[in-house]
């Protein structure tokens, strides 16, 4: 089987290679020449776990392909797959849908024979009709049908959500494109992977539903750290008796700085679009927006009052800067929002980073001092502030953290780390929605309205 992924980004570099390694014959493409020029190197333009070896393993099998050209990978394609970005439109937030709609009309220049056209993209309700149209326009002739097929892939696990997913969601209308959609995917059929089979506007709206249903548990249990806070309760204890319930689960109740990336914000701002536009209330997917700037927000003061009310002066330690772990995509990270306004007020910040540094420098304040050596970025700090919980600060050596600060401060924004222990090493330790031991033996003799 023939396939073609138009955009060789996230989505479509990850979902080619994939493809590859199930067999398909897969060519990315992109008009990006130099991006294009590096992976024929071997260099993969984004940090993904895996991915590179199996790149590299389907690349030398002659699986996988990477060109400029549309013309002749277009015109022997079985499936083409729309795999290029939908960012948030200026202005109004809704998705910007131009880089779909050019590839619509490209794609339609060199069709030959049958053929699916499959948006992978995340794109708005209506958005294959739109496709459809567009490649009827350009083409007359041509003989295609067009799926949704949304991806749901987690930055950081992106190859073990592809192999093995939840599910995989078809939105199609026509008998011929189902059955080559499901040929495609039949090796997951091995591990009995669900196959929903929809209607195209229920397809692409899955993946907004799904998106701000995850965020909505995010920006929940921020606010719930924040109430734990104000009556000396335990985030902790509160998400995992809350996750145990099989009807809400464990997953994405984790308290932190709020959510970023590639899909959640985004996302969440187009389905409240799409929902104005049909005239539907949305203030669920609203509020969950509002409480994620504000948990960003709350984290500056937090950051500031543990300092004793200023940052002015204060050398801060940062430890990660990434939107999550195991990926260097910066897009709407925390880091965005917090270390300019420290940075604003005063605040000299030394930041460490496994593998976002990189493209940290593209989006943050000139003055930030980026180190390589993640004990380095201690030395004479007033504070540490913990952003992003990779593997590399789970374990680190706390007592040599303390012996290279000036000060004491310890902000653990990922509660990865207990109070008692941090308490007892010597730091003045502040996380999310729990209590310090100090406090706690506070909350314990006069009760939470003390607090």
């Amino acid at each position: 089987m023939n396939v073609v992924m138009v955009g060789s980004g996230y989505v479509g570099l990850v979902s080619g290679a994939c493809l590859a390694e199930f067999g398909a014959n897969v060519t990315c493409i992109d008009v990006d020449e130099d991006k294009i020029a590096r992976l024929n190197r071997g260099e993969i333009p984004i940090y993904e776990p895996g991915l590179k070896e199996l790149v590299d393993k389907n690349a030398a099998q002659q699986r996988l392909r990477f060109t400029v050209k549309f013309a002749h990978p277009i015109g022997i394609a079985d499936l083409v797959f729309i795999a290029v970005g939908t960012p948030s439109r200026h202005g109004d937030g809704f998705a910007d849908l131009s880089y779909v709609y050019e590839a619509a009309r490209t794609i339609a220049r060199y069709l030959k024979g049958y053929t699916v056209v499959v948006d992978k993209s995340t794109v708005p309700v209506g958005t294959a009709r739109n496709v459809a149209r567009i490649i009827r326009e350009e083409n007359p002739a041509a003989d295609f049908d067009v799926a949704s097929n949304p991806e749901f892939l987690r930055e950081g696990a992106a190859i073990s959500d592809f192999m093995r997913p939840d599910r995989v969601v078809i939105g199609v209308e026509s008998a011929r494109g189902q059955a080559l959609l499901r040929e495609l995917y039949r090796p997951l059929n091995l591990i009995e992977t669900p196959i929903v089979k929809t209607d195209l506007e229920s397809a692409e709206l899955i993946k907004y539903a799904s998106n701000a249903f995850l965020a909505t548990k995010i920006s929940f249990i921020n606010e719930m750290s924040m109430l734990c806070e104000a009556v000396g309760a335990d985030v902790h204890a509160v998400a995992k008796g809350m996750g145990l319930d099989n009807r809400i689960g464990r997953k994405f109740l984790h308290p932190g700085p709020g959510y970023g990336g590639s899909c959640f914000p985004k996302d969440t701002q187009a389905l409240v679009r799409i929902a104005q536009e049909q005239g539907v209330s949305s203030r669920i997917v609203e509020a969950v927006i509002e409480v994620n700037a504000a948990q960003k927000a709350r984290m500056i003061k937090k950051i500031r009052d543990a300092l004793g009310g200023s940052e002015a002066g204060k050398t801060i330690a940062v430890l990660g800067l990434t939107f999550k772990p195991e990926t260097d995509d910066m897009r709407d990270a925390p880091a965005l929002s917090i270390l300019p306004a420290l940075i604003e007020k005063g605040a000299i910040v030394r930041a460490h980073d496994p593998h976002g540094t990189a493209e940290a420098k593209k989006h943050l304040p000139d003055s930030i001092t980026y180190y390589g050596s993640v004990y380095e970025t201690f030395e004479q700090a007033d504070a540490v502030v913990l952003l992003t919980e990779w593997n590399a600060y789970r374990g680190l050596d706390l007592d040599d953290v303390l012996a290279r600060m000036k000060g004491r401060v310890f902000c653990d924004l990922r509660n990865v780390y207990e109070p008692e222990r941090m308490t007892a090493i010597g730091f003045d330790y502040v996380c999310v929605g729990r209590l310090s031991p100090e406090a706690r033996l506070v909350a314990d003799e006069y009760g939470p309205e003390s607090l």
